[in-house]
This record gives structure tokens, sequence and C-alpha cells, in this order.
């Protein structure tokens, strides 16, 4: 999520790259996260390869943003 929150979008093997996760950990996750309305998910092609995109959404972004305020939450209080 906080590859999205400051890259406008990010094709599946460049994440793959920038977590150094497998194919099926990624695709796992990001379905979890696209089913929940946290991220979208635009395919398409370019020349002749499909290519799979995926963006954070408003939703997205407000859940991000609460998750980290409860982490500093957490911090604070120790």
């Amino acid at each position: 999520m906080s590859a999205l929150m400051v890259n406008k979008s990010f094709d599946f093997n460049s994440l793959k790259e920038a977590l150094d996760v497998t194919d099926g950990n990624l695709a796992s996750h990001l379905k979890a996260l696209e089913e929940n309305d946290l991220i979208k998910v635009n395919k398409q092609f370019i020349g002749r390869k499909p290519n799979t995109s995926y963006s954070i959404t408003d939703n997205g972004k407000i859940s991000f943003r609460n998750h980290l305020k409860a982490l500093e939450e957490i911090i604070k209080s120790q």
C-alpha cells in the first residue's frame, strides 16, 4: 500500500520486484486489496503484451492513513 500511496500506479512485475515477493504471494495480497476496494486494477495491452497495473483508491488512501495513525498511537503509548 505504501508503494501505491506515493506512486500513481505500479505494474505487477515492478511491484513484485520492489517488494521482493513471489508471483503467488503478491497476487493473493492484491486480490484481497481489490476485493476490499483498497486498490483498482487496470488491465491493458502494451503492444501485444498484456500489462496489469494497480493504483490506490480513495478508500484505500483513507484506510492506509488510518492504519498509520493507529500504529503511531501504539508507538506513542509505549
